[in-house]
């Protein structure tokens, strides 16, 4: 049975920009995996890092990142894959990036978390050996999804031969502005953009795999209603950059564009 990783930077992202590719590959036969890099639990949170979950109706008390987790549990199931993979790495917020412009700014000198994510990663892919991974490009900027780009892109030759990476456009981030940031860029023009189109079971399965990210939906869309109307615009299509040649068995409506 041939397998695929999606490399997640939140408990979300992989859902959200290519949860409906993730339901048409487990309904073909394939073994999806769903692994999110920041997910670690930080007790008695301060600052920035409490006011994020303050800010979604959450009170101090309450364990975010395992509230996010069952989550992530919950929408796996939606899309009909693995029980997914939770790293246990610090969110942003929790490693000195103290605002939203922060997020979106810049990698901070210090910040070299994408030297243990790429340990992690290798670790990861020698254990279950994928025919294919999923990973963002982060467009939108913000510095974890750059972190786990340059973790990936960091990863030594020769631990596991390499597997072709379909590298998605991190929604929502590409539909908040017309010119969304796009840090790496100069990367990915280089590399061939393709899109996956599913059928209107996959994506079903992805909007309930979306729905069940409560605790942001109405952050990221505005409500429930919201996040309909927003994939409903999405046509039923997610859209890549690709490295390496897709294997047999990858949807055949993956096409070049």
């Amino acid at each position: 049975m041939p397998c695929a990783l999606a490399v997640s930077p939140h408990l979300d992202d992989a859902v959200f920009s290519a949860g409906g590719t993730l339901a048409h590959l487990a309904r073909g036969g394939w073994n999806v995996v769903m692994a999110t890099v920041f997910t670690a639990s930080v007790a008695e949170p301060k600052g920035f890092a409490l006011a994020c979950q303050l800010d979604k109706g959450l009170s101090a008390e309450v364990d975010y990142m395992a509230l996010r987790r069952e989550e992530d549990l919950v929408a796996a199931a939606h899309l009909g894959i693995e029980a997914p993979v939770h790293l246990p790495f610090r969110e942003a917020p929790h490693r000195g990036y103290g605002s939203p412009p922060e997020l979106f700014g810049g990698l901070h000198a210090d910040d070299r978390i994408e030297l243990n994510l790429a340990d992690a990663f290798e670790t990861l892919i020698s254990q279950i050996r994928p025919d294919l991974i999923l990973a963002p490009q982060a467009v939108g900027g913000h510095v974890d999804h750059v972190q786990v780009v340059r973790a990936l892109r960091a990863c030594r030759p020769g631990v596991y031969p390499a597997a072709p990476i379909l590298w998605w456009r991190d929604y929502p981030y590409t539909v908040r502005s017309a010119d969304p940031q796009e840090p790496l860029r100069e990367i990915f023009s280089d590399f061939d953009p393709c899109e996956i189109r599913f059928d209107a079971e996959c994506e079903s399965r992805k909007a309930q795999a979306c729905a069940a990210y409560g605790s942001q939906i109405g952050f990221q869309f505005g409500g429930a209603e919201a996040l309909v109307a927003r994939l409903k615009d999405e046509g039923a299509v997610e859209r890549f950059r690709l490295t390496g040649t897709l294997p047999r068995g990858v949807p055949p409506n993956a096409a070049a564009v």
